[in-house]
């Protein structure tokens, strides 16, 4: 690890700014004016009225479909505006900017991820989803293998998303209070309950159009900040100067080594697996692109998203960069100013910002955009899933009126688990932190068995759920072993903290060593070899090795149990039709018919099919009634 300081020839404008003279504690900073709560509550209000509004518009909710698919009637930029805010968690605002802070741009590489992430979602996951007309992507499991592997998706996803958004709630709340002195549980129940209240009332069109109002939120936090530390920093001349003397620059390694934590390999390699795993099978991203209108705008809408993601990735990577330039020559994390890194940008919005009134306020209101945008989604893809997967098939007799009221319950309970598990990560913190990471896992080996399902015809039930087993078991393995043994710094690559240019008395200053090295430097006799081999194994290849042998393993046993002798309905697989189809867009759309049980294959027909995509197929409707845009319920 390269140390850049001002004694090694780096240019050091210490002196020249006045700024960055004699950083000072948080408690003389200033804290949250009346102002900042006043912008804070106005995005909660204009939240909790857009709930209300899609409660009412266009007759309401009348069928569990419109609730949960917002009557598939979505067009394709809202849907892309609010796939990047849910992407955008809080953690993101804070966390991404600190990460590069800590560890470098090279995080930066994540753009390329993003892109192939984008391309096989919607070139392999989307036309099949689509096509099927399903609410709960768990449901394609049972079409394709059996109702058992459909009920171990939809429990491990719930799961999972429970847990998530405990912390995804308390984490944030904890980092800005210590700094800005901003209400931590008022601010806790505040999201929670307006969160709960726009989706039980509005839907999933509710969930769809606050996070647009969120993403415009985020946008402008970013921006404030940005602007502001060019403006202290004279420039954004010196703002790269600075990172790149102090190697913060760092955006090209192309070690291959499986074991170091970010290269050009893993995150392009690694990044893709976990992150399709999230936009190409995860309910809460899945449910909004299968909202849209037609096949042409669900697949634009993950296009459309991908320029927001990379915006938002630039945003975060120009905050981390100023980060830095800022605080080069006294680092308020080793300089025991801050607690955590998370805490970081908040500590800077307060420095730089605080004569600007509402102006922090925009900022924290920007992190807790992220916050509502991803809880409300996980809300309603979980009463989606309990509604499709475990009341529906159970209950049949229920109307779609009674199946509405029961989502609308739903969002409501899981809205109270929401704040529930908030208030266990604050007793649990890291406890919960390590279970998430563990439940993390769970993306790889279910991104197996979709791509199984998808894209091998021969693979069996008995093939995908030996495979999923395989795959999580030893996902499980290597992230329990991670979490016990932390790979060492070599393997993490911090970068180089000073703290030489703190104007604080001596009292308060720690050795500039980074602290974590403290923690993580058990005697090696402690460690066993699989601690600094298998253990150490980066963590974005967790997803990539769970997938790699969930399928391998599900394409074994599946030809071992007489896979090439069962007849798959093409319906079920990505075929050459689904990737033509993109070809054809132009012709006229309009809502496509779209019916799972009663399916004539390659039936010609000219009979306005809504979609190009299908003009080689033709459902099967008995009659017109009972339909929602063309969706026969």
């Amino acid at each position: 690890m390269v140390a850049y300081t001002n004694e090694e020839g780096c240019p050091s404008d210490f002196g020249a700014n006045p700024w960055l003279q004699g950083r000072v504690s948080p408690g003389t900073m200033g804290r949250f004016t009346v102002w900042d709560y006043v912008v804070f509550a106005a995005m909660l209000l204009v939240s909790a009225v857009i709930g209300v509004y899609y409660a009412f518009a266009g007759g309401g909710q009348k069928t569990s479909k419109d609730f949960l698919m917002g009557g598939r009637s979505m067009s394709a930029l809202p849907v892309a505006l609010s796939l990047t805010a849910s992407f955008m968690s809080a953690v993101t605002v804070l966390g991404t900017p600190a990460e590069i802070y800590r560890y470098g741009a090279i995080f930066c590489i994540f753009a390329i991820t993003y892109g192939l992430v984008v391309l096989c979602s919607a070139e392999i996951f989307l036309p099949v989803f689509y096509k099927l007309g399903i609410t709960s992507t768990y449901e394609y499991l049972e079409l394709r293998f059996n109702k058992y592997l459909r009920l171990c998706g939809t429990v491990l996803f719930i799961i999972q998303t429970t847990l998530y958004t405990g912390i995804v709630i308390y984490a944030p709340a904890l980092a800005l209070n210590q700094v800005t002195g901003f209400d931590l549980w008022g601010a806790v129940v505040a999201t929670g309950v307006v969160c709960t209240f726009y989706c039980t009332l509005g839907g999933l069109k509710a969930v769809v159009w606050t996070d647009v109002f969120q993403v415009g939120i985020m946008v402008a936090g970013f921006s404030s900040v940005i602007i502001r530390a060019v403006v202290v920093q004279d420039g954004i001349g010196r703002i790269v100067n600075d990172s790149y003397y102090g190697g913060r620059l760092n955006f090209w390694d192309f070690n291959p080594n499986p074991l170091q934590r970010h290269t050009f390999w893993t995150i392009v390699i690694g990044g893709t697996f976990t992150w399709t795993g999230i936009y190409g099978v995860n309910q809460s991203q899945v449910q909004r692109y299968i909202a849209c209108k037609s096949r042409f705008h669900a697949k634009m809408s993950l296009y459309i998203n991908l320029v927001g993601l990379w915006a938002i990735l630039a945003c975060a990577t120009l905050c981390g960069l100023a980060l830095y330039s800022i605080y080069k020559d006294c680092d308020p994390w080793t300089a025991k100013q801050v607690s955590a890194l998370d805490q970081l940008m908040p500590y800077l919005v307060l420095d730089i910002l605080h004569d600007f009134p509402g102006v922090p306020g925009l900022f924290v209101a920007s992190a807790y955009s992220g916050t509502l945008s991803t809880v409300s989604s996980s809300i309603n893809a979980l009463a989606a899933v309990t509604v499709e997967d475990l009341i529906r098939p159970y209950f049949r007799s229920l109307s779609e009126k009674k199946l509405s009221w029961i989502s609308m319950g739903m969002s409501l309970f899981y809205g109270g688990v929401c704040i529930a598990m908030a208030a266990l990560a604050s007793l649990l913190g890291a406890l919960l932190q390590a279970a998430l990471s563990i439940f993390g896992m769970v993306g790889g080996p279910l991104l197996g068995l979709f791509a199984l399902g998808i894209l091998c015809s021969f693979a069996n039930a008995i093939g995908a759920f030996v495979g999923l087993v395989s795959g999580f078991v030893i996902s499980l393995w290597v992230g329990i072993g991670s979490q016990i043994y932390p790979p060492l710094p070599e393997r993490t690559k911090p970068l180089y903290l000073s703290t030489a240019g703190c104007n604080i008395s001596s009292g308060n200053l720690t050795s500039t060593e980074n602290p974590l090295t403290t923690v993580f430097n058990t005697p090696t006799a402690e460690r066993p070899a699989l601690a600094d081999n298998w253990y150490s194994l980066s963590y974005l290849y967790f997803s990539t090795l769970g997938t790699l042998i969930t399928v391998v393993v599900g394409i074994i046993i599946s030809l071992l149990t007489g896979g090439l002798k069962q007849n798959i309905d093409r319906k079920f697989l990505l075929t050459k039709e689904d990737f033509l189809s993109n070809f054809s867009w132009s012709k006229s759309e309009t809502p496509e018919k779209v019916e799972v049980l009663n399916w004539k294959r390659f039936t010609v027909v000219a009979e306005g099919t809504d979609n190009p995509a299908f003009s080689h197929i033709e459902m099967d409707v008995a009659s017109n009634k009972n339909k929602v845009n063309g969706l026969h319920i």
